[in-house]
């Protein structure tokens, strides 16, 4: 996708360059608080879990199903399930957030498609955010963090990976997602000395990070979920006035033109 013609605000979390600097606002997200008077329907399928979330008036719901074969099954009954414990309709909702990528193909493709076809049938905004960006607020959520590195198995020996800083009350892209050799993951040097890294990207290649200063304190479980997308949606709507994108708009973001390895390049990978 090329974020360069999605204009101001496009994709939460992505290239600050190309997305005016896309932030969270003082007034808005402060450690995890949101901004009250809202109802986000979040959704995220980019990994090996599945997850929706419904934000409503500064309170969270949430569901999460493992496996990635069923998650174009078991995403619509998650979000009937969290708009029925709310009391509300689809049309209820002020916006739909999801999770734009990198990840997966197929579960980034997804996410797109369920929130285009529900925002069509309810006439709803759609609110992309970028994957590593809602690691980032997963970390912050968990222990505070201000300053993280998040880096998601890409499989075919890569990662996808970017690191972001908390500062002033509103999150700063420092490196944009980067889709690279494990080895080649270099963050930048911070301004506390503390850098909090996360995801299965470092549990997937440990040998790659044994020497990274980063990896000795990482918590590989942290990964995408409908919560923070929900949370970051919530800001992007603030930041967007209320519009977000239309769902024709709505477009996944990848980092990669090639899905998988040729039979020739897996028997490379295995040879001694």
């Amino acid at each position: 996708m090329n974020t360069n013609s999605l204009g101001p605000l496009r994709v939460f979390g992505a290239d600050l360059a190309r997305v005016n600097r896309a932030e969270c606002s003082r007034s808005n997200v402060r450690r995890g608080k949101i901004r009250p008077m809202q109802t986000i329907l979040a959704i995220e399928t980019s990994t090996e879990l599945a997850s929706a979330a419904l934000l409503r008036d500064g309170h969270m719901i949430a569901r999460e199903s493992a496996g990635v074969q069923t998650h174009s099954l078991a995403i619509l009954p998650m979000v009937q399930s969290l708009l029925a414990e709310a009391g509300i309709s689809l049309a209820q909702c002020d916006a739909l957030a999801f999770g734009v990528g990198p990840g997966s193909f197929t579960g980034v493709r997804t996410a797109c498609g369920i929130v285009q076809g529900l925002a069509f049938g309810a006439d709803l905004p759609v609110l992309p955010v970028v994957t590593l960006a809602a690691m980032a607020q997963a970390c912050r959520d968990l222990n505070g963090a201000g300053e993280v590195l998040a880096v998601l198995d890409a499989r075919m020996g890569e990662v996808y990976w970017a690191q972001y800083r908390f500062a002033d009350n509103q999150w700063q892209v420092i490196v944009e997602p980067t889709l690279s050799a494990p080895s080649e993951v270099s963050p930048l040097s911070t301004e506390t000395g503390v850098l909090q890294a996360c995801g299965n990207g470092l549990a997937a290649y440990p040998g790659a990070f044994v020497a990274a200063s980063f990896a000795a304190g990482g918590l590989p479980a942290v990964m995408p979920n409908a919560r923070q997308i929900a949370q970051l949606g919530s800001v992007a709507l603030v930041q967007s006035h209320g519009r977000g994108l239309s769902a024709v708009e709505a477009q996944p973001l990848y980092l990669r033109n090639k899905v998988a390895l040729t039979t020739a390049e897996r028997a490379a990978k295995v040879k001694p």
